[in-house]
């Protein structure tokens, strides 16, 4: 099916199928959270606080590559449409995972990272194609449902993952590939088309690199001093990706089961908020208000994980930490509605690379920091320290929020208030 998907019924089986398509994406990522420690230690011949000195290069690999490569993507989604950019994305992820299971040195793991760095475009371009299917009042609920699809991935991807992980720490990697291969095959089949063809756009080299692009929206204030929260707050969500695996494990020694169900709660938790209560938080006080109290659920949360010195503090946490889980798709829905029809890729793209930049920064910072406060000759002992830097960018992330709401006020829809 290639005919573009209008708002009505068909627009609303191509919100299902993308909603569907990010699960199982995302399901597939989840998969190896849990063992990528264990690799790096085989790999590496590592312990496990040396172990957080790989990570974060790691993970800065595959955010540089996608910073340099999402705007482009998000400007070819622009020009060609959102099903070929996210097919060819879900591909390569699954050659991704072969890589890296098939891995037998620490660099093979860096190669795999960049090439699923180059077209990771799924997220923002997913995001887009909600934009094209959804009306400006429906988005906020739909990014609701897309982050609780990734939820769902959190669920059982990284319980999927800890139990194989037991097995060998290859076998989640492997797994990985085959959903990863289901999820091209499903996309080819039943994906349509969600970008008509009167709203694309031409190529523009100018927009589609990141600082053409953070300079084309910093001339949209409405949307620019929203897009330098978000990239705040995402470099504070670092913290998570980054380091909870391999924090769990030197904090609490919890085994990749442990680890895996733990996460297992927090998709629980993501779904449930995002799925069942983002649109009844969002009638109720507004998406201002909603991205606000996401904020401040987060600043909390974080700094709540930073003093759990046991392991069932963090299980108390989880379900009070998943209400935070409604900032992301208010802020999302806050710039895609003042965005117009045919920049709502570049729009993702450039959030994308903000993003991307957050993840190249963040996981450099907080595994150094989590390093700094764990190794034997640490003049501290505190392993909490990394959430404790993130809940603080998080509060400086309002400061951004709060000023694009001000001095845009007009810009808002009445409904956002």
């Amino acid at each position: 099916m290639t005919d573009s998907a209008p708002p009505g019924k068909h627009g609303k089986n191509a919100f299902f199928f993308v909603i569907v398509t990010v699960a199982l994406d995302m399901l597939a990522f989840g998969l190896i959270i849990p063992v990528v420690p264990a690799l790096i230690r085989e790999l590496a011949h590592v312990t496990s606080e040396e172990a957080t000195l790989w990570l974060g290069p790691l993970a800065a690999t595959y955010a540089v590559m996608n910073f340099l490569f999402g705007p482009v993507m998000g400007a070819l989604s622009d020009k060609f449409g959102r099903r070929p950019v996210l097919l060819a994305s879900i591909s390569t992820l699954a050659i991704d995972f072969l890589i890296m299971g098939f891995a037998h040195n620490i660099w093979l793991l860096f190669l795999g990272r960049a090439l699923s760095g180059i077209s990771g475009a799924t997220y923002s371009t997913a995001n887009a194609y909600i934009a094209d299917v959804t009306t400006p009042g429906e988005r906020g609920r739909a990014f609701g449902m897309i982050g609780a699809a990734f939820g769902f991935g959190f669920v059982f991807g990284p319980v999927i993952g800890g139990f194989l992980g037991e097995i060998d720490p290859r076998a989640p990697f492997f797994a990985g590939a085959g959903l990863a291969l289901l999820n091209f095959l499903y996309g080819l089949i039943v994906l349509p088309e969600s970008l008509a063809p009167e709203n694309r756009r031409a190529f523009d080299i100018r927009r589609a690199n990141p600082l053409g692009a953070a300079k084309h929206f910093s001339k949209l204030p409405h949307v620019g001093w929203f897009l330098i929260a978000a990239g705040i707050f995402m470099l504070a969500h670092t913290v998570f990706p980054s380091t909870w695996n391999v924090y769990s494990e030197i904090r609490y020694n919890w085994t990749p089961k442990e680890i895996g169900f733990s996460l297992g709660l927090v998709g629980i938790g993501a779904a449930v908020v995002q799925a069942g209560l983002m649109g009844l938080i969002l009638d109720r006080i507004g998406t201002v208000k909603t991205a606000l109290l996401g904020f401040g659920v987060n600043v909390v949360a974080l700094i709540a994980y930073a003093f759990a010195s046991q392991g069932w503090m963090v299980y108390a946490i989880i379900p009070f930490g998943a209400l935070g889980g409604v900032a992301s798709p208010a802020l999302n829905s806050l710039m895609s509605t003042v965005t117009p029809a045919n920049a709502q890729g570049e729009l993702q793209g450039a959030s994308s690379s903000l993003n991307a930049m957050a993840m190249i920064v963040g996981p450099l910072t907080m595994n150094a920091v989590l390093f700094t406060f764990t190794h034997d000759g640490a003049p501290v002992h505190f392993a909490g320290a990394a959430f404790l830097l993130a809940g603080v960018l998080t509060l400086l992330s309002l400061a951004p929020f709060l000023r694009g709401v001000a001095v845009n006020r007009d810009a808002i829809p009445a409904a956002a208030d």
